[in-house]
């Protein structure tokens, strides 16, 4: 993101009206204060939540369906060089420049219960349709034309399972902690499971592989733990989240590398929000993952040579509309701010409960 980008949002935060949302004092003999507790429980959820999973749990008994649209640009541009420096300022051989564009646009549907009022269960399953345009040359030939690859994929993404509990009641000045557990399981079609096609130099050597079409999933399972927090701060909310997946290596065959292991990963956010009124919130945060080397039984090809770590991050803000008691509209941007994020994703979505 450029530094013009990052001033207008630090702009557009510190001219908020906010409204306060101060948590109400609860005192034995009034009837209304269970009820104005859970209101204010579910203003302070609808706050937090707007770019993530980080609302206080459903209540008990209560059903809600979220279904969600989201879009995702990409633009990247890959430079290959294959020759020698005769001077830091001077190389001598052919240079292969690739532009990569991806699309991406995801439809789901979660369905979330909650059996208590610490206690919800929710499963989300997701819809993908990708495509990917590639531009380049000829790879390690001397040639001025441009070659564009185009593939695409569609179909139903990976199903996620998961549970949440939250901890402790948020009194005392303590913020709400909730843990959270997430399952997902191979559901959509994973990189090994399309076609492949081996790319090769002039002089017939193998020098990489291209999918045919696009995959929908990731061809493991991964399982998550975490938590997060949510504390209200007259006039703000607070929230942030940190949790850990880890990937189940799985056996893809001699050609694929034999046994592969993806890396795990380790995500953080944090973020606030304001309430403009009883029925319009704003919020901004910040989240960030950072993916572990994936390691293959059979490792020992000069094209397997990768990074350590790769770092996603991406910068989000938010609005949230209650249409009802019920519906609420929730509209957020993400910009990446590292170089493997995706430029720009919007998401929509339509929580309603029933």
């Amino acid at each position: 993101m450029n530094m013009p980008t990052r001033l207008l949002l630090t702009i557009s935060v510190s001219l908020i009206p906010a409204i306060s949302v101060a948590k109400p004092e609860v005192e034995g003999t009034d009837k209304d204060a269970p009820k104005r507790t859970e209101e204010y429980k579910e203003q302070v959820s609808d706050i937090a939540s707007i770019t993530a999973d980080r609302g206080i749990v459903t209540r008990p008994g209560r059903f809600t369906i979220e279904p969600s649209l989201s879009y995702a640009h990409s633009n990247s541009t890959l430079v290959a060089i294959e020759g020698f420096t005769v001077i830091p300022a001077l190389v001598i051989g052919l240079i292969n420049i690739s532009e990569v564009q991806r699309d991406t646009f995801v439809g789901a549907v979660s369905l979330k219960y909650g059996f208590t009022s610490r206690w919800e269960a929710a499963v989300r399953v997701p819809y993908l349709s990708i495509n990917e345009d590639i531009r380049e040359r000829d790879v390690f030939s001397g040639t001025p034309v441009d070659n564009l690859r185009e593939s695409s994929g569609d179909g139903l993404g990976d199903v996620e399972l998961s549970t949440r509990y939250q901890l402790n009641d948020g009194l005392e000045g303590w913020p709400y902690v909730i843990g959270l557990f997430r399952v997902k399981g191979p559901t959509g079609k994973s990189p090994y499971d399309v076609d492949q096609t081996t790319l090769f130099a002039d002089d017939g050597t193998p020098i990489g592989v291209t999918l045919k079409e696009r995959p929908t999933g990731s061809g493991f399972w991964s399982f998550e733990p975490g938590f997060s927090f949510i504390y209200p701060s007259d006039p703000a909310v607070l929230f942030g989240n940190l949790s850990y997946v880890w990937t189940l290596k799985e056996e893809q065959g001699f050609a694929n590398g034999g046994t592969v292991d993806p890396g795990d990963i380790i995500r953080f956010g944090f973020g606030m929000g304001f309430a403009f009124n009883e029925r319009t919130s704003f919020s901004l945060g910040y989240d960030h993952s950072v993916i572990g080397e994936t390691s293959f039984e059979h490792g020992n090809n000069q094209f397997d040579a990768t990074f350590d770590r790769i770092h996603v991050g991406s910068l989000s803000f938010g609005l949230a509309h209650r249409l009802s008691n019920s519906t609420t509209l929730n509209l957020s941007v993400s910009v990446g701010v590292t170089e493997n994020a995706p430029d720009t994703e919007i998401t929509l979505k339509l929580p309603i409960s029933l």
